[in-house]
């Protein structure tokens, strides 16, 4: 069974009809079909054809997951188109709240997403997230903890002057008894939106 990748932090080797480059030589990328099948589902969303179905938003797109193979699509083509896509529909999503609650609820809201994310930023070195079991593997903690340290020096300085891309596409090593990746991999997800929110 083909494995799922999408954006995984995690340092590993390797991708995905033609409408992106495929991967070479013994490299993997993603599902060819998945990755087609995704982005139609993603057009057809966006245009409002499938307004009796559930909407698509920019944290569907953010966590979407493909199956990889030998000769499938390159993932960083594929990633990059997902990563302007989810921005594409942050915008429009923004856009919507500001009609329906105003900008004051707005700013709000990304207020309260800001100190939550420096409130874990602010703790202690080697202990800001959850740690995996003695017999797992998770996000080596000094390069997650050295990451986090260089968005915390924007926050002091008032700037968030990394790309959504460095954040999304950011790789850690892994390493026994490391950092849960999912609450790692949450937090990185709420940075993305403050930088587009405040763009």
């Amino acid at each position: 069974m083909a494995s799922q990748a999408r954006r995984s932090r995690t340092r590993q080797n390797g991708a995905v009809p033609n409408s992106f480059p495929l991967a070479s030589g013994a490299q993997r990328g993603y599902h060819p079909e998945q990755v087609d099948d995704f982005l139609a589902l993603a057009r057809t969303a966006y245009e409002g054809a499938g307004a009796a179905s559930a909407p698509m938003t920019a944290e569907d797109v953010r966590r979407a997951a493909f199956g990889v193979k030998r000769g499938g699509y390159a993932t960083r083509y594929v990633d990059a188109a997902l990563d302007r896509l989810e921005e594409v529909f942050f915008e429009r999503e923004r856009r919507a709240r500001l009609r329906a609650e105003g900008e004051d609820a707005w700013w709000e809201e990304t207020r309260q997403l800001l100190s939550e994310v420096r409130g874990r930023i602010q703790r202690q070195k080697g202990k800001r997230f959850r740690r995996r079991g003695i017999f797992a593997t998770g996000y080596r903690r000094s390069q997650v903890d050295a990451f986090l340290d260089r968005i915390s020096e924007m926050f002091e300085r008032r700037e968030l002057g990394l790309k959504p891309a460095e954040v999304r596409d950011v790789v850690f090593h892994s390493e026994w008894r490391g950092y849960d990746e999912d609450q790692v991999d949450a937090l990185l997800d709420s940075v993305v939106e403050l930088i587009l929110a405040t763009r």
